[in-house]
């Protein structure tokens, strides 16, 4: 009887701990009282072959938070777990056609913006983003999580004068901060500063992503001219984590597209992202990619 009534009581955990979890999925997919509409987003970044960032990323996050995706592809990646082989830009005129014909026919509720690559794409992407009048989330990639360099040298002074200004969030890592500011970011007082003087670059609001900031603890800073909010959970010890900043990126702008507060928003972006890390499959030999969809399962 005492064999049994572990067993039944191991159950019974089993069966609570998965009707949260299918508690949790089901809150990620039902949209609030505020945003009943399936949020149109579109984004504009590169293509990642492997489909654990970029475009295939953004995809998956914006439709598993509940919105519509439609893309403009910057470039083509050949790229897996293990790195970046090659990358092929699309010519700037393929890259407004791809936004224009979305524009004038679907619309958006909000753009999103990942790989850029150079000064002429930056330029064109920034009169896309006049040109459409929806709330822009820019993710300012700089370097892929291999390590090879998606963003030219020379195009980080355009991305600061021409991105900054047009996002109504914006999404730095910590490289990312320290190359777009000048200012080290190491710890939180770091990342602090440097979303004040994005803020001060005239960014809407700045998500100051801390998961390059060293610690037991990530702690990402949502600051905005009405104040900050701290989203802070025990680091995930993996190497799966590629595609992380593109994902969280497109979840917001899933979130600011169906017309969710930003603060709210951004904090339904983080579980969801905090959760897919956590699920990760393992795939491949490198840098894995996140399980998006885990609130299907």
């Amino acid at each position: 009887m005492g064999a049994r009534a572990a067993s039944d009581r191991v159950a019974s955990d089993s069966a609570r701990k998965s009707a949260q979890k299918s508690a949790q999925a089901a809150r990620l997919r039902e949209p609030s009282d505020s945003g009943k509409k399936m949020g149109r987003v579109l984004i504009i970044a590169g293509s990642d072959s492997g489909g654990g960032a970029g475009v295939q990323a953004d995809i998956k996050a914006v439709t598993m938070m509940g919105g519509f995706a439609a893309t403009a592809i910057t470039a083509l990646t050949i790229q897996n777990t293990l790195g970046v082989h090659g990358v092929h830009p699309v010519p700037l005129e393929v890259i407004a056609a791809q936004a224009d014909a979305v524009l004038d026919d679907i619309g958006t509720d909000a753009i999103k913006t990942g790989m850029l690559g150079s000064v002429e794409v930056v330029r064109c992407v920034a009169e896309i983003l006049d040109r459409a009048g929806a709330p822009a989330v820019v993710d300012p990639v700089m370097i892929a999580k291999g390590g090879s360099p998606l963003l030219a040298d020379d195009a980080v002074a355009a991305v600061r004068a021409l991105m900054v200004p047009r996002a109504a969030l914006l999404t730095p890592n910590a490289p990312e901060a320290e190359a777009l500011t000048g200012l080290t970011v190491a710890d939180l007082d770091g990342q602090r500063r440097a979303g004040e003087a994005l803020l001060k670059m005239g960014a809407g609001a700045v998500l100051m992503k801390g998961g390059h900031v060293p610690g037991e603890t990530v702690v990402d800073l949502l600051m905005t001219p009405r104040g900050e909010t701290l989203l802070e959970g025990p680091r995930i010890e993996t190497r799966h984590t590629h595609g992380t900043g593109c994902t969280l990126a497109s979840a917001c702008a899933a979130g600011i597209a169906k017309g969710l507060p930003l603060e709210q928003a951004t904090a339904e972006a983080w579980a969801y992202v905090a959760e897919a890390i956590r699920q990760a499959p393992g795939l491949g030999r490198g840098h894995g990619p996140l399980d998006h969809g885990w609130p299907l399962r």
